[in-house]
């Protein structure tokens, strides 16, 4: 049976991409560093160990879209339809690093992406990179990426070595971003050590499973620490559908209270909303590697339209026939316009522009 392809109808709004991914070369070679050690954690090993040395089609295409932040991108752009990428530093980032490297490359990092995104202005634009090991230099790097390097959204790479923002020491970077209203993309991140096991022994620990389960547990974390109670304006951005976490939400909802009533764990204590108002009022959600109708539809109307954005997770899931999927969907004009555009210009504070004719 075959299958008459989707065209990409011609829309009065740009698409904007927002969970993209670079690296600089640099920081590459401080992973081979890494990796050339004995004692090297697992899933990093599992993750970039692999990109960066498999032969495949699937890894060379990764490593080489990766460093790339001109011609390569902007074709593989126009193919798919897109106008404009929003790009974070890919995971780990520099939280698999020591603490003074991690520190002393972020700025680099940060500086590699504000060139590339002043070279192509309607194009690309940035997200601050931080060393969540030393919480008051990554405050200080939100502050230099807004009021220097002019990006107006923070990426972490959810858990640095195990360790998870939930933990009072890190709120600084939360009180940062609360100040220069700079939402955090809290991106997945290979399993640490102590969760990781039973995922690689078949072969789920990655993007297929691991990632949405450690970063949905990422979140659940900020929620039940109480971080948006003393954080009220703070916003974080979760992709892969908010990594299943709306799906859950009358369940956590009832098992959160249920939880706080038995007074069964010290770190469970009561919060001032349910789970699910935290979800629908501190988090933004971006359908990333998800091209599916019924889910995104689903969200939609969890999260309400204009928190819901598109995304692609470029170059780990680069397939331009879904923009196509997605531009076909039965969706209100003003829910599809909010979806490719509009919620991204808000967040992401993008100027607007006059919108190319898409063909």
């Amino acid at each position: 049976m075959s299958h008459t392809p989707l065209t990409l109808p011609q829309r009065p709004y740009r698409r904007i991409a927002t969970e993209e991914a670079f690296s600089p070369p640099e920081m590459l070679e401080i992973y081979k560093r890494i990796l050339a050690k004995d004692d090297v954690d697992v899933g990093f090993k599992h993750l970039m160990g692999f990109y960066m040395s498999s032969p495949s089609e699937r890894a060379q295409h990764i490593m080489r879209c990766l460093v790339d932040l001109d011609e390569l991108r902007l074709q593989h752009m126009d193919a798919a339809g897109l106008d404009v990428q929003v790009i974070g530093l890919t995971s780990p980032g520099v939280q698999i690093m020591d603490k003074d490297t991690a520190v002393a490359f972020a700025p680099e990092a940060n500086d590699v992406l504000a060139a590339a995104t002043r070279r192509y202005p309607d194009r690309l634009v940035g997200m601050i990179a931080v060393a969540p090991q030393d919480p008051a230099a990554a405050a200080k790097e939100i502050q230099r990426g807004v009021n220097q390097l002019g990006m107006h959204s923070v990426v972490i790479n959810s858990h640095t070595q195990g360790e998870y923002l939930s933990d009072t020491k890190f709120w600084p970077i939360f009180e940062a971003a609360e100040a220069m209203d700079t939402p955090i993309y809290l991106h997945p991140n290979a399993m640490p050590n102590s969760m990781i096991q039973h995922f690689i022994e078949a072969g789920l620990d990655g993007a297929i499973y691991g990632f949405g389960v450690e970063t949905g547990l990422h979140a659940l974390r900020l929620i039940t620490s109480g971080v948006f109670d003393r954080f009220p304006k703070l916003q974080i951005i979760l992709g892969h559908m908010g990594e299943a976490l709306p799906f859950w939400a009358y369940r956590l909802d009832y098992m959160h209270a249920a939880t706080v009533k038995s007074k069964r764990y010290p770190s469970v204590q009561p919060t001032l909303r349910k789970p699910s108002d935290y979800l629908r009022e501190n988090f933004h959600i971006t359908n990333s590697g998800v091209a599916w109708g019924a889910a995104l539809k689903f969200t939609q109307d969890f999260m309400g339209p204009d928190r819901v954005l598109y995304a692609m997770d470029y170059p780990y899931q680069y397939v331009p026939e879904e923009v196509a999927m997605l531009e076909n969907l039965d969706m209100a004009p003003q829910v599809r316009k909010a979806f490719f555009q509009d919620n991204a210009e808000r967040l992401f504070k993008i100027p607007s522009a006059q919108a190319p004719v898409q063909i």
